[in-house]
C-alpha cells in the first residue's frame, strides 16, 4: 500500500491520501480522543501524543499536530498507523456510529430562503471543492442580517492563511453573486 502526503496552507496540518476511499460521502472533523470514538482510525492516531485533530474527507485523512514536534519525526508514525488501519479492512466509521450520524441540513425558511439556497449553492459547486485540494472544508453555519457565518474544518481550522481565503476569497464571491451578503465571518 502506497500513501501520498501533500503539504497544505497550514503548516501544523499533512493531508495523507490513501488512493482508496475514506468517507463514501461527507465529511468528519474529530478534535480530540474523546471525539474519537465514533471511529476505529481516529482513535487509533489519537494515541500519537501530538495528533491535536484527525479530519477524514472523501479521500484522504487529515492530521493536526502540536507545536512542539516535527512531521519529519512524526509522518512516519501517522503513515504506520494509517496503512495498519487500511490494510486491516476495519472501517473508518463505527458502523453504529456511522448510523447515527447526523446532517445538518441549515434549512433556515422564510424571507431568506432563496438567498440561503444561493449561498450554499456556491459554497458547494465552488469553495468546498478548492478547499478540499488543500485538506479541509468549510461548513454553512448560518445566515442573518447580511452576515454569513462558515466553520473552517481540517487543514482550514487555524491555517495561517484562513483569514485571507474567507475575507478576500470567499466574502468576495458570495458579495459578487449575492448582493445581501455583506460580511463573511468563521464560527
Amino acid at each position: 500500500m502506497f500513501i501520498q502526503t501533500e503539504q497544505t496552507p497550514n503548516p501544523a496540518t499533512l493531508k495523507f491520501l490513501p488512493g482508496r476511499t475514506v468517507l463514501p460521502e461527507g465529511t468528519i472533523d474529530i478534535r480530540n480522543a474523546e471525539e474519537a470514538e465514533c471511529s476505529p482510525l481516529a482513535s487509533r492516531l489519537f494515541l500519537v501524543d501530538e495528533v491535536v485533530g484527525v479530519f477524514f474527507g472523501n479521500d484522504f485523512v487529515t492530521i493536526t499536530k502540536s507545536e512542539d514536534v516535527d512531521w519529519t519525526v512524526l509522518k512516519p508514525v501517522i503513515l504506520g498507523v494509517l496503512m495498519e488501519h487500511f490494510v486491516s479492512g476495519q472501517p473508518v466509521i463505527a458502523e453504529a456510529a456511522e448510523m447515527g450520524r447526523v446532517h445538518a441540513d441549515h434549512g433556515e425558511n422564510g424571507e431568506d430562503a432563496e438567498i440561503i439556497e444561493q449561498i450554499k449553492e456556491l459554497l458547494d459547486t465552488r469553495v468546498r471543492p478548492a478547499v478540499a485540494m488543500d485538506g479541509g472544508d468549510i461548513v454553512y453555519r448560518g445566515f442573518q442580517n447580511g452576515i454569513v457565518m462558515l466553520q473552517m474544518q481540517g487543514a482550514c481550522q487555524g491555517c495561517p492563511s484562513s483569514t485571507a481565503t474567507l475575507k478576500m476569497g470567499i466574502e468576495n464571491m458570495l458579495r459578487h453573486y449575492i448582493p445581501e451578503v455583506v460580511e463573511v465571518r468563521a464560527v
